[in-house]
């Protein structure tokens, strides 16, 4: 079994930027590294509004997409060695502000994926991190 675990959240204004990480652990015969060859992305959810992919990455070729709304200010990125998934988020709008969730056990390579910036293409998840930016 996957748990991931998000920290790096909290309040900013407008402009601003921050950084995200997501911890994975593994329990059982699942290698804590297997997360590698699957793909992996971050979601954020506001009050009253859906659930958003907003990256994702591919964990065995680094291949990534973006929700038009944040390409060009966040990055998605992976540190292999020490198991962790982040998003690099700079230029920050009111309109970030949201609970951010990492997701684990996409596909095994994004471009066979049928969208990977579909919640239900992931089967793991964490608990969330807040981002709040303020104008």
């Amino acid at each position: 079994q996957v748990h991931l675990v998000e920290s790096g959240g909290g309040s900013v204004q407008a402009g601003g930027s921050l950084r995200l990480s997501c911890a994975l652990s593994t329990y059982g015969a699942l290698s804590s590294h297997e997360y590698r060859n699957h793909v992996m992305a971050w979601f954020r959810q506001a009050p009253g509004k859906e659930r958003e992919g907003v990256a994702a990455i591919d964990s065995g070729d680094g291949e990534t997409r973006y929700a038009d709304s944040v390409k060009g200010r966040f990055s998605i990125s992976q540190d292999s060695v020490k198991d962790t998934l982040y998003l690099q988020m700079k230029n920050l709008k009111p309109e970030d502000s949201g609970m951010y969730v990492c997701a684990a056990g996409g596909g095994s390579a994004i471009t066979t994926m049928y969208s990977p910036m579909n919640s239900n293409e992931y089967v793991y998840w964490g608990q969330g991190t807040q981002v709040t930016v303020s104008s």
